[in-house]
């Protein structure tokens, strides 16, 4: 029977969380339910991850690592952007991380929350990163911008992504109430939402 080291482990534990966040709540996953989709007991769990949320944490990790690679791919991949382009890339790079959009709007705050202190730093660092290679396609594509309009944009365009996965996947109960309010709606995909943002910001 093959060990699996401490790594291969943690991944086991974050696909399984990732697996049932495809068809239940945050609030209704419980551990109990993430070791039943392991090859692992649940008291096992608890020498990798402490809490549900530390485990959720580290999912939104490689979410970020994961979109980290495209923007890296953006940075090395083009000599020159324009806006439109530059939106469209970035747009298209958000638009395949649904799930790290979603984890972003509904549960960061209990996620940092009861995640102990090396947890939330590990994963500051990849939220880090991003910010800075980001900050890197500015100074690379847009080299007459000033430097208080490329932090501008960072701390305005970051923000926004928290919002992005609400208002583009109401689901039929909030639009009957909004209708039933009479509260305009109109559906944007993740991509024109994006698009539409960044050329504003830029």
């Amino acid at each position: 029977m093959e060990i699996k080291s401490a790594d291969e482990r943690k991944d086991e534990i974050i696909n399984a969380c990732e697996e049932l966040y495809q068809t239940k709540s945050f609030k209704e996953i419980t551990l109990k339910d993430i070791s039943e989709k392991t090859t692992f007991s649940r008291p096992s769990i608890y020498n990798y991850f402490q809490t549900k949320e530390e485990i959720f944490l580290a999912l939104l990790k490689r979410e970020y690592e994961r979109w980290l690679k495209d923007l890296e791919d953006i940075y090395s991949k083009n000599d020159k952007l324009e806006k439109a382009e530059f939106a469209k890339q970035i747009a298209l790079s958000i638009e395949k991380r649904q799930q790290l959009l979603k984890l972003l709007s509904m549960n960061l705050y209990d996620m940092e929350a009861n995640s102990r202190m090396e947890q939330l730093v590990d994963f500051k660092k990849s939220y880090g990163e991003s910010l800075r290679t980001i900050k890197k396609c500015l100074d690379k594509f847009f080299k007459n911008m000033k430097e208080e309009e490329k932090e501008k944009f960072i701390f305005s365009f970051f923000p926004l992504m928290y919002g992005i996965y609400p208002y583009t996947r109401a689901t039929d109960k909030q639009k009957e109430a909004m209708k039933n309010a009479e509260v305009p709606f109109k559906f944007f995909s993740i991509y024109e939402m994006a698009y539409e943002s960044i050329i504003k910001l830029l």
